[in-house]
């Protein structure tokens, strides 16, 4: 049952940050206009920022349960920005000294995924 209720937790912040991108999305695009991603950029800072402070705050000050964890971080952040899970992973092999694999981790996810994209609308374009 506690496990169930884990899912539960990330279904519902991930819905109520996948909401609140679609809001920051419209907001910028009705303030900055649409000639730049304005709304990505400003969620995927802004999403890292907020990853670091909960991370940085359960570790340093803790208290907080795995269900917090999972509905804030897995969930919310999830819903908002997978950008911010990607940045924590990047500080943590960081962190442990593993330079070249963070490199590799943000080289690698950066260019693949890019390439991923392009070969999913080349394919679309082939088969259309």
């Amino acid at each position: 049952m506690n496990q169930l209720f884990g899912y539960v937790l990330v279904f519902v912040g991930g819905g109520c940050g996948a909401s609140i991108r679609h809001a920051v999305n419209m907001a910028s695009a009705r303030a900055l206009g649409t000639d730049f991603p304005w709304g990505t950029f400003i969620i995927n800072i802004t999403g890292s920022t907020v990853m670091g402070l909960i991370a940085g705050y359960l570790t340093f000050k803790g208290g907080a349960t795995q269900h917090w964890r999972l509905f804030l971080m897995t969930g919310i952040l999830g819903g908002y920005t997978t950008f911010s899970a990607f940045s924590l992973d990047t500080a943590l092999l960081y962190e442990r000294g593993a330079l070249g694999l963070a490199a590799a981790y943000v080289l690698g996810s950066v260019g693949l995924s890019i390439a991923g994209l392009f070969a999913g609308l080349a394919l679309v374009r082939v088969l259309s």
